[in-house]
């Protein structure tokens, strides 16, 4: 069964992504969250009345709905001057992308050294960073020998599906 503060860090994440429909289901218990012209979220065990999840899916559908709205605008704003320079400068370079939405930590621990930073060589099963999605920490390999060329996020930062994180320049 999810608690509350899960399906709170869920709507996050779909909230800050570029995701448009969520679902997941687990011990009995269906999550659904949709976001666009119509957000919605709905939890509820799965043989329960039809009454449970209307007053569920009414309380997070207000803090669903103007986030989106806001969202977009300020990721539109700085992301148009990021994408030119990087198509210039990114050519012949590999991309080590996220393969999943989460957070991406630069260490294993907030005390640790980063695994990677740019100047850094790197073999294909080479850990470069963590992301952590739903409590679980994955670690990502960099998949490609090479230098580091760019860390393309912040420690902490909240990343998407398919997301550049790093720059490359393959061996």
């Amino acid at each position: 069964m999810f608690k509350i503060h899960e399906i709170r860090e869920i709507i996050k994440l779909v909230d800050q992504s570029n995701i448009t429909e969520f679902k997941i289901e687990e011990e009995g218990m269906k999550i659904s969250i949709k976001k666009g012209t119509e957000s919605a979220a709905a939890a509820a065990p799965a043989p329960a009345a039809p009454q449970v999840p209307q007053v569920q899916a009414a309380a997070p559908a207000p803090e669903l709905a103007p986030a989106p709205l806001a969202a977009p605008a300020p990721q539109s704003a700085p992301s148009s001057p990021a994408v030119p320079s990087a198509n210039v400068e990114d050519a012949n370079l590999h991309k080590i992308t996220s393969p999943m939405v989460g957070t991406f930590y630069k260490s294993g621990e907030p005390s640790a050294p980063a695994f990677v930073q740019a100047g850094d060589k790197v073999k294909n099963d080479t850990i470069v960073c963590i992301v952590e999605a739903m409590k679980l920490f994955n670690e990502i390999e960099a998949e490609v020998s090479g230098e580091i060329v760019k860390v393309l996020v912040e420690d902490g930062q909240l990343v998407e599906y398919g997301q550049p994180l790093f720059l490359v320049k393959p061996e």
